[in-house]
């Protein structure tokens, strides 16, 4: 019998359509978020596969979530449905919609743009706010 443990895996595709999430980029996508939760907008406490978050973007992001009023949870797996990455030539950008413990699922997302790196992948956080 087949092992179908890869049969729902994401591929990163390089084309320029809206496409899901990479299954490969998620379990970082998610540590960001649990460093954003604990406060740690900077990600000092370090995440793999992460560029270093300037103080400059974690201070907009600090004000954004502040601003908006409402308290940032984990992502669940449901994050991933509504989540979308696209393609620009030489990178991926993503936007992976966020919760809050207020509302669930709110209308903030994280952009990140993903580009290939050796060996897997690097993903440089841009902003979190309301597109």
């Amino acid at each position: 019998m087949k092992n179908m443990a890869h049969s729902n895996e994401v591929l990163a595709l390089k084309n320029e359509a809206e496409g899901p999430i990479p299954t490969a980029w998620r379990e970082t996508l998610s540590a960001i978020v649990e460093g954003f939760v604990a406060g740690d907008y900077r990600l000092e406490r370090g995440v793999a596969n992460v560029a270093p978050v300037s103080a400059e973007t974690a201070s907009h992001i600090r004000e954004y979530f502040h601003d908006y009023g409402a308290t940032l949870v984990a992502l669940p797996d449901a994050t991933w449905g509504p989540s979308v990455c696209i393609w620009y030539g030489d990178h991926w950008d993503a936007l992976v919609d966020l919760r809050t413990q207020e509302v669930g699922h709110s209308d903030l997302v994280l952009h990140v743009r993903v580009i290939e790196a050796k060996p897997g992948f690097l993903i440089q956080i841009h902003l979190v706010y309301v597109p």
